[in-house]
């Protein structure tokens, strides 16, 4: 493929993209497919020759389309939002066609420094403490990693060396092995699972913290579990506290865990994958009250605002933390200005060496919409929760078990575990929505959340209406 033929075909992806978007409501949300229906349909080996690109994008439809989940679908009520826009689209068009890879300053200074800026930009929208910006010229900044997970797992394992070298200095002559037998990373019983993985892959144990009434770890919990394994020898060294739990999107008490963990001398990593986004708006941002006490802070911008997967903003404090874990100089990676103290090099920052031109999505998303559209997109998901939570109400068959306040609701029918399982089973066997599950202690839960840029009051109304007629049909054969 030339540039000529490149322009060409360019074009008419555009176009097929914006009508696969536009079109996107026409399609069966979710797939009918069964495990292994992909193989037949494509040939057992690569083509020894060229196959046409008309061909190719016949199969997309005949082959790909087929199994594909629509998460930009206004029926996609699952999981939590992925985010999508035209803006972010474009610029990783432009990150595609640059084609650098960003592990240092020196591989391509546009690719390092408009990240930095970048990550200025969004933490002044959240009005994160200065001490988390690189503008000022502190410890602290930040960086795009490829998912929540990942930031989890780089703040455990700075948090792992820090600790070992803090005891290994009061204590000469401690093995490492002997420290990470001992160290302990805590978090909510209602965290995410990556937390417990990464404890797993970081090699130290891991103690659920349980949570109160309303779905959330409170300080007094913490403090008890911290006390039981102090008195077992244990060393506490990592606590995550969520903001917009994955189940139902509850918040832990940042405001009091954070000052325990400060005195306690504990990493404190803030999570907030999903909810981040919101705190860009001013009614929303007390629940980001206590990051002051964190040493990192994470949340997914490719979840809420409108930048394509993958972009996970994470800041900590003091980068000499994170770097001072991973950091390797050999030559070949070297350049003349690293050591100038005005530069990042972002591999020091990561798990893996290479890394894509991601800024350019933000960069492009926030001036294309600025703040204040920012605002209205979580503003709008927020009020379609709500009119969602208040046609529940208004059936006295369901219930509402959980706390709303973004964009995800968590309800039922009154009833068995069995009969919302059942319920469930109904809703996404029919496709007309898809909806996930989860336990809130020993309940079965469906979770309604607001997922889709396009979404509008007619597709919650309609997702409400077709739930309860099934609904009606359950009960009914219940009953005969």
């Amino acid at each position: 493929m030339d540039a000529s033929e490149f322009r060409r075909r360019g074009r008419e992806m555009v176009d097929y993209i914006a009508d696969y978007i536009e079109g996107i409501e026409g399609r069966q949300v979710y797939p009918s497919v069964e495990p292994g229906y992909l193989r037949p349909l494509i040939p057992s080996c690569a083509p020894q020759e060229p196959d046409a690109y008309e061909d190719i994008m016949k199969d997309v439809e005949k082959v790909i389309m087929p199994g594909v989940t629509h998460w930009h679908s206004p029926r996609f009520f699952a999981y939590f939002p992925t985010a999508s826009s035209y803006p972010a689209m474009l610029a990783d068009m432009l990150c595609g066609a640059i084609g650098c890879i960003g592990f240092s300053w020196a591989a391509s200074p546009a690719c390092t420094e408009l990240e930095t800026v970048m990550l200025d930009w969004l933490g002044k929208m959240l009005r994160l403490p200065e001490a988390f910006l690189a503008e000022k010229g502190g410890a602290g900044g930040g960086v795009i990693q490829g998912s929540a997970s990942e930031a989890t797992l780089m703040a455990l394992l700075a948090a792992r060396s820090r600790a070992t070298r803090r005891l290994q200095a009061a204590r000469p002559g401690l093995t490492e092995a002997a420290v990470m037998e001992k160290l302990v990373a805590y978090a909510s019983d209602q965290a995410h699972c990556s937390v417990e993985r990464a404890a797993l892959i970081g090699g130290v144990k891991f103690k659920a913290i349980p949570s109160d009434g309303k779905f959330a770890m409170r300080a007094s919990a913490l403090q008890e579990a911290l006390q039981q394994d102090k008195a077992a020898g244990l060393v506490p060294f990592f606590v995550v506290a969520t903001l917009g739990t994955t189940p139902c999107c509850s918040f832990d008490h940042l405001s009091e865990v954070g000052p325990l963990c400060n005195w306690e001398d504990l990493w404190l990593h803030v999570d907030a994958a999903y909810a981040g986004s919101a705190f860009i708006c001013p009614e929303f941002r007390h629940l980001l009250d206590g990051v002051e006490f964190a040493d990192s802070f994470n949340f997914n911008p490719h979840k809420w605002l409108l930048v394509n997967f993958d972009c996970s903003a994470m800041w900590v404090r003091k980068r000499a933390d994170l770097t001072g874990a991973f950091k390797l100089d050999p030559v070949y990676l070297r350049h003349g200005h690293q050591d100038s103290g005005l530069i990042t090099d972002y591999r020091h920052w990561q798990l893996p060496l290479g890394r894509r031109f991601r800024s350019l999505k933000m960069w492009f998303v926030f001036r294309l919409y600025g703040v204040t559209g920012l605002q209205a997109h979580i503003r709008k998901h927020v009020q379609l929760a709500r009119e969602f939570e208040a046609a529940v109400q208004r059936d006295p068959r369901f219930e509402i078990c959980a706390e709303v306040t973004l964009g995800l609701v968590c309800f039922r029918l009154k009833g068995s575990n069995k009969l919302n399982e059942d319920l469930l089973d109904r809703i996404n066997g029919a496709k007309e929505i898809h909806l996930v599950p989860c336990h809130l202690r020993d309940k079965f839960v469906l979770r309604f959340a607001i997922c889709s840029r396009a979404a509008e009051s007619a597709h919650v109304q309609q997702a409400w209406a077709h739930i309860q007629a099934l609904a009606t049909a359950l009960l009914g054969a219940g009953q005969e």
